[in-house]
């Protein structure tokens, strides 16, 4: 007993000996000058990459007047939420949220467990023909048909005019199967063979082992997931032109600007004049800008813990 008390206390002394000893080293004058300008590089970097977004914003919610003039620089003027007020009134603009949101939520729920779910596969070795499977996956990255072919074969398939052009060619990511496929082989082997020996099958050993374990890189395709389908444009502009109802908010937006861009919509007044009344085009776009990128800006905050994590993890192995 007395051994171990002394043993104890000479290990915290040599703890406390070693903190002493840490605390007094001298850094030299090039040491400090380095973490001068490596502080100070980051921090303007930092703000450099912040400052257009806090730009646009304090011209939403300044006097447009003043934002006319080029008077605000760094701090508003003028508060006043006028802008976002008139932007809701664009026609239809809540139904393209709607739309927007719904797709941004399916679309990302369904790649991210087809990405789990097709990576985990892969992994295993009992899989017929895995590597040739594999490499034709990633083969798929590299090659295009066009714009033309991709429209024709999304038309042959049926996929024009409806909800289901938004979820159904995005399901299968081949660069984030690749991501999970290389985290699940970084998780040790011996926690599968153990479930193996207790009678789970791969279903089960999915569900209740890889899926768990693989949360941070899950939490990463879905930040990229999300993000696509949030800013996607190009689908909804040349798949459903034909209906607008199922237009996503940026392809309304886009719409908008377009018209408001036009003086011959001032001159012929209604929805669109009225608002070209009230706000110039440069202020349209700063706050079509800000709606667009505030619900990313808003989740990922959340999910950063878990981006960070499951990307450096999923980098490991190749």
């Amino acid at each position: 007993m007395d051994n171990g008390i002394n043993l104890g206390g000479s290990r915290k002394k040599s703890a406390d000996e070693i903190s002493d000893t840490t605390s007094h080293i001298k850094l030299k004058p090039g040491d400090i000058v380095f973490s001068i300008i490596n502080y100070a590089f980051f921090v303007i970097f930092t703000l450099s990459c912040i400052f257009p977004f806090y730009y646009i914003f304090i011209n939403t919610i300044s006097s447009n007047e003043l934002v006319t003039r080029g008077a605000i620089t760094l701090l508003p003027k003028g508060l006043t939420i006028s802008n976002y007020i008139q932007m809701g009134k664009v026609n239809d603009l809540w139904n393209s949220v709607l739309v927007t949101f719904i797709r941004t939520f399916l679309g990302t729920a369904l790649m991210v467990f087809a990405s789990a779910l097709a990576g985990y596969l892969v992994t295993k070795k009992e899989m017929w023909h895995r590597q040739f499977w594999y490499r034709f996956l990633v083969i798929t990255m590299y090659f295009n048909a066009g714009l033309i072919p991709w429209y024709l074969n999304m038309a042959m398939l049926g996929l024009t005019d409806t909800f289901a052009a938004y979820i159904i060619p995005g399901i299968i990511s081949p660069y984030n199967i690749i991501l999970v496929k290389t985290y699940v082989e970084s998780i040790p082997g011996e926690i599968e063979e153990s479930a193996y020996m207790d009678g789970a099958g791969y279903w089960t050993i999915f569900r209740k082992i890889i899926w768990p374990l693989s949360k941070p890189i899950l939490a990463t395709i879905a930040i990229f997931g999300a993000v696509g389908h949030w800013n996607s444009f190009q689908d909804s502009l040349i798949l459903n032109a034909n209906a607008p109802q199922l237009y996503t908010l940026q392809h309304r937006l886009y719409i908008f600007l377009n018209q408001n861009s036009n003086l011959g919509a001032v001159v012929n007044g209604g929805d669109v004049g009225n608002l070209a009344s009230q706000m110039n085009t440069k202020i349209i776009q700063y706050t079509i800008s800000m709606i667009t990128i505030i619900p990313i800006l808003c989740v990922y905050p959340f999910m950063q813990k878990y981006f960070e994590k499951g990307l450096m993890l999923g980098a490991v192995k190749g």
